[in-house]
């Protein structure tokens, strides 16, 4: 099989002269989201990650407001349990009930739609009376952060070309991170206020929710754009990369004024090519942007695209990458219930406050864990890709999950016996830093590898990612109570460690066979464009 037209395997350095091929290939339109000036692309991206980092904060700061519940309503902790594994339900259903709706009608109102989600579970939280409320705002609240598991990444996807794609899902986990961990810590100070109290975790969830939901309905353009067509292309050219082109960047020109690119033999100059204009400022902010290939109102495509996004499960690369994001998800469950029950009482007798800052030691290990699995993993596939004749391969990236395998399962040992045995918080605190290293790493370089070895199924990647990674969460959440009960901290977090070990090392046999893998499901992932493509 010639390796130049396998997914997953690029030339991204021309032997000649080493300069990176830009993929996907940039078109000489106004309208190409890569084309536009750093400014519109910074800002988008920005926005994106503020979308991100708040639904995964109201994702995360309920529990700290269970304290409130119980003592207020007597809500039991086992019901607040059960809203927890509501909603990871609410995130990874939801991504995939809303899945098709990018590519048929935009990407903007996925968003907006999820902001309201938002506004009203953070709304129905501020004004809980009863267990049932309890839980069904979780629902909504976990189907807001929809928006972020899959439909973020191909947001970003649109934005920056490959080999930016580390540091572009390092800073998407960045942002997932400090929503994370910040959430709790927030909500913390807010139920301990003698002046606010835990509903006011619910009330600023709503006036954020609502702030963000104007801000993104004015200025978040759409960034849906069928570059296939705008290239004279009747259908897509599957798994051809763009190393096939010769494609230079001007060095002088950094927002991609002066690309020059040659496809099929004609060269277009985007300076001097006589193009139609872009979009108007209400245009780039439609409601709704149907697809050039909608049918109607496009219910009965939505349909077929939604059962057809069931065939990403038949893809080893979807179910490697859902196992690692969800396992952390399920680690998160573990080590956020030890803090809430556990750290109130002695020897440590910490306030909400104080529980909350637990999340600090986290945060920055995941702040680390994002910049090597983000920033320095590019320079690392890079390094590689050279030393390869300039053929980059995406296991590549899958070497930087080796280290993790030893820190982050460290991490939850230490973690896990230093609270059983009361020691000194800063052991455990160096526990919870490791821990973050792992969540910062694991779910962004397996993603990368999803992203990189299918790049044209990112969104329907993502969404197998989000439906495995919550459903292992949910699990884990249901359980977690009844194995701490059952078992001492110090053995529930070294079977946890070992777990977590096991887990990372299953990107041993990903390296080994992930090729081989790649070439079983070439045909595959062809069809798998063809019919979604021809159904769109």
């Amino acid at each position: 099989m010639d390796e130049e037209i396998l997914n997953g395997t690029e030339r991204i350095f021309p032997v000649a002269d080493g300069e990176v091929t830009l993929i996907p290939t940039p078109t000489s339109s106004k309208d190409d989201p890569l084309n536009w000036s750093p400014w519109r692309r910074y800002w988008h991206a920005f926005l994106v990650l503020v979308i991100v980092a708040f639904t995964a904060a109201t994702s995360n700061d309920a529990g700290t407001a269970g304290n409130g519940m119980n003592a207020e309503l007597g809500i039991s902790w086992d019901a607040i349990n059960i809203a927890a594994g509501v909603l990871f339900v609410g995130i990874g259903y939801c991504t995939l009930l809303l899945s098709p709706a990018p590519f048929l009608y935009g990407r903007r109102i996925s968003y907006l739609l999820c902001l309201l989600f938002s506004l009203g579970g953070s709304i129905w939280l501020s004004r809980v009376q009863t267990t049932q409320d309890n839980i069904w705002n979780q629902l909504f609240v976990g189907a807001s952060e929809s928006c972020a598991e899959a439909l973020a990444q191909l947001s970003l996807s649109d934005l920056f070309f490959q080999h930016r794609r580390g540091l572009v899902l390092g800073l998407y986990v960045l942002a997932t991170s400090i929503g994370t961990f910040t959430g709790p810590l927030i909500a913390g100070f807010i139920v301990d206020s003698p002046v606010l109290g835990w509903r006011w975790v619910g009330w600023l969830g709503a006036i954020i929710s609502a702030a963000l939901f104007i801000t993104v309905f004015f200025t978040l353009e759409e960034t849906a754009f069928d570059r296939h067509t705008i290239q004279g292309l009747e259908m897509p050219r599957r798994n051809t990369p763009p190393a096939v082109s010769n494609i230079s960047l001007d060095e002088k020109d950094k927002d991609m004024t002066k690309v020059r690119t040659t496809s099929r033999g004609n060269s277009v100059d985007e300076e001097n090519s006589d193009q139609p204009k872009g979009k108007t400022y209400f245009q780039s902010i439609a409601l709704i942007t149907p697809s050039s290939r909608l049918v109607g109102t496009g219910f009965q495509q939505y349909y077929y695209r939604l059962w057809h996004t069931l065939r990403v499960f038949s893809f080893p690369a979807v179910l490697y990458s859902g196992l690692q994001w969800g396992a952390q998800d399920a680690w998160l469950t573990f080590y956020l219930t030890v803090e809430e029950d556990n750290y109130y009482e002695a020897p440590w007798n910490y306030t909400d406050a104080a529980v909350g800052i637990m999340n600090v030691p986290t945060l920055i290990g995941a702040c680390i864990g994002c910049i090597y699995g983000g920033w320095f993993s590019d320079l690392f596939v890079a390094w590689m890709a050279k030393r390869n004749g300039g053929i980059f391969e995406a296991e590549q990236r899958l070497w930087l999950m080796f280290p993790v395998a030893l820190i982050g399962p460290a991490g939850l040992m230490l973690f896990g016996i230093g609270s059983d045995l009361g020691w000194d918080w800063h052991k455990t605190y160096v526990g919870l830093g490791f821990i973050g290293f792992g969540w910062g790493c694991a779910g962004d370089l397996s993603m990368a590898y999803l992203m990189d070895a299918y790049p044209e199924m990112v969104l329907e990647g993502m969404v197998g990612v989000s439906v495995i990674n919550n459903t292992i969460g949910c699990i884990f959440t249901f359980s977690a109570g009844y194995w701490l009960d059952a078992q001492t901290l110090s053995q529930v977090y070294i079977a946890l460690g070992v777990l977590s070990f096991v887990f990372l090392m299953t990107t041993a046999p990903m390296i080994y066979w992930g090729k081989a893998c790649r070439k079983m499901t070439r045909k595959r992932y062809e069809n798998f464009l063809q019919i979604r493509d021809g159904h769109l």
